[in-house]
C-alpha cells in the first residue's frame, strides 16, 4: 500500500461551489460516455466483491492541483458482476490510486457494506467503518463527491446517491457534509481537473509508439503536450479534443526512444499569467523496445 500524502492545504472556494447541485446546462451531462478504458490495474477482485468477467470501472481520486484540490479519474479493471460496487471497493481500497497524486481521504477500513443498488431513480450507496474524517471541511465535501462521481460514472447514470452508514441514513457525514438527501452530482467544471490522462496509466512500461489519450475541456478545444526526460523537456506539441469548452476526449501519439519519461497535457494559458493556475496531468512512463 503505498503510503498517504501529507493534507492538500489550500482550497479555493469555487472548487466546491458546485456541490449538492446538477450540472448546469453548459455542463457535459453526468451520463456521458467514458473514452475507452485503458490500464488493467487488478487481475484479482477485491475482497468481498463477487468475482465475474473483467469490467473496466472509472474510479474518481483527490488531487491538488495548483488551483486547488479537485477529482481525476482513472480506469481500473476488475473482475465482477457489479460495476458500480466493484468502482467503490477500488475507490476504498488504497489511499492512492495506480498514479500517487492522485489521494483518497475516505478514512482508513471503509467498506462497501452491502452491494451497491438503485431503488427507482436513487442510486443507494451503504458503507460501513466510516468513522474518523477527512482533514477538512472541504474535503470532506470533495470526498463525498468523490463517491458521486464514481458510482455514477460506474453505472452511466446522473441518479443522486443516498449514502447509507451502517444500513442508516445519516444527517451530515462526519458531521459536516448534508447527507439526509440523496446527494446529487456538482458541476463538473468547478470539481474536475479539466485536463486527464487516461492513458497510459502512471508507471505503464509502453512501446516507442507512445499513444495518448484522455478528456479535456479547454478553450477551443486546445490541448497542449509535453514529453520530460529527467525534468527537462524533450518533445512538445498541441492536440485537440473533439469539441472546445466541453468535456471531450482526445489523443496523440509521441515517438520516443527506451527510456523513463514524464508525459504531461496542459491547458493554453489565454489569460497570459493573469487568471487562474494552469491545470495539469502527468504520467511517468517507460518506454522499451
Amino acid at each position: 500500500m503505498i503510503a498517504r500524502r501529507g493534507p492538500v492545504l489550500a482550497v479555493l472556494a469555487v472548487v466546491l461551489a458546485g456541490c449538492g447541485a446538477e450540472s448546469g446546462p453548459s455542463g457535459p451531462p453526468p451520463g456521458a460516455v467514458l473514452p475507452e478504458p485503458v490500464p488493467t490495474v487488478r487481475s484479482t477482485p477485491p475482497a468481498g466483491s463477487t468475482a465475474g468477467e473483467a469490467a473496466a470501472v472509472p474510479v474518481y481520486y483527490v488531487a491538488d492541483t495548483p488551483a486547488g484540490p479537485r477529482l481525476q479519474r482513472e480506469f481500473h479493471r476488475v473482475p465482477s458482476d457489479n460495476r458500480a460496487s466493484a468502482a467503490v471497493r477500488e475507490m476504498l481500497a488504497e489511499p492512492t490510486g495506480t498514479d500517487p497524486d492522485y489521494h483518497s481521504y475516505w478514512p482508513s477500513g471503509t467498506t462497501l457494506r452491502t452491494p451497491v443498488r438503485v431503488e427507482d431513480t436513487t442510486i443507494v450507496v451503504d458503507l460501513a467503518g466510516a468513522d474518523g474524517a477527512p482533514p477538512s471541511p472541504e474535503l470532506a465535501e470533495l470526498t463525498v463527491q468523490q463517491l458521486v462521481f464514481t458510482v455514477q460514472g460506474a453505472l452511466q447514470s446522473a441518479d443522486p446517491v443516498r449514502i447509507l452508514v451502517d444500513g442508516k441514513p445519516v444527517a451530515r457525514l462526519w458531521g459536516t457534509v448534508p447527507t439526509a438527501e440523496p446527494v446529487r452530482r456538482g458541476d463538473d467544471y468547478a470539481l474536475r481537473s479539466l485536463v486527464q490522462i487516461d492513458g497510459p496509466a502512471d508507471g505503464a512500461v509502453v512501446g516507442r509508439e507512445v499513444e495518448v489519450t484522455g478528456e479535456a475541456a479547454v478553450f477551443e478545444a486546445t490541448v497542449l503536450w509535453q514529453v520530460l526526460r529527467d525534468g527537462a523537456v524533450v518533445r512538445s506539441g498541441v492536440t485537440s479534443t473533439s469539441e472546445g469548452q466541453r468535456f471531450a476526449p482526445f489523443a496523440f501519439t509521441v515517438a520516443l526512444a527506451p527510456g523513463d519519461y514524464v508525459v504531461r497535457v496542459l491547458e493554453d494559458d489565454v489569460s497570459g499569467g493573469e487568471g487562474r493556475p494552469v491545470l495539469t496531468d502527468d504520467k511517468s512512463v517507460t518506454v522499451r523496445g
